[in-house]
């Protein structure tokens, strides 16, 4: 049973994602991303790793989309006018982009360059400890210093927010 969900949840994913790329409202994109990111917290579910699919659905899914969406509708955004010249000479170089990304990402998939890493960490270890207990202990002991860099770049980030909001009242 978890095979079909999985397969049901990955195609479903995908084809957002698709819509995502190709769609030119930007609040469609938005929503896009946002059943893009669900659907990653159910496939994050099926991987039996509960802590990390519901940071994606508060964080992601649920503050940035948000914010994105009140943005997007604040600004009230009239993209089609200015981006009609713009977009003439970007498609050619962002069509090659596409296909070196894909015939990258092939490589490293055939080359199996990613394994994965085993070490202490078993799924037996996690379930007899928990994932939520595993991560907080890994992220303020073994990864202490890039959380509090990130922490600081988020409270620089909003402080730069403030400021430029502050600037055009």
């Amino acid at each position: 049973m978890e095979i079909y969900l999985f397969y049901i949840v990955a195609t479903i994913s995908v084809v957002t994602a698709a819509y995502l790329i190709f769609e030119r409202s930007p609040v469609y994109n938005a929503l896009y991303l946002i059943q893009t990111m669900v659907c990653i917290a159910v496939l994050y579910i099926l991987l039996e790793a509960q802590f990390i699919a519901a940071v994606q659905m508060i964080v992601y899914a649920g503050a940035i989309m948000v914010l994105f969406l009140f943005v997007i509708m604040l600004l009230n955004l009239n993209i089609k006018e200015e981006t009609k010249g713009a977009l003439l000479f970007q498609k050619i170089p962002a069509i090659f982009m596409g296909i070196a990304l894909f015939v990258t990402i092939c490589v490293i998939l055939k080359s199996k360059l990613l394994p994965g890493k085993h070490g202490e960490y078993t799924t037996a270890y996690v379930n007899s400890i928990g994932n939520t207990r595993v991560i907080g202990n890994l992220l303020f002991t073994d990864y202490l210093l890039p959380f509090e860099i990130t922490s600081i770049l988020l409270f620089v980030a909003a402080i730069g927010a403030i400021m430029l909001a502050k600037r055009k009242l």
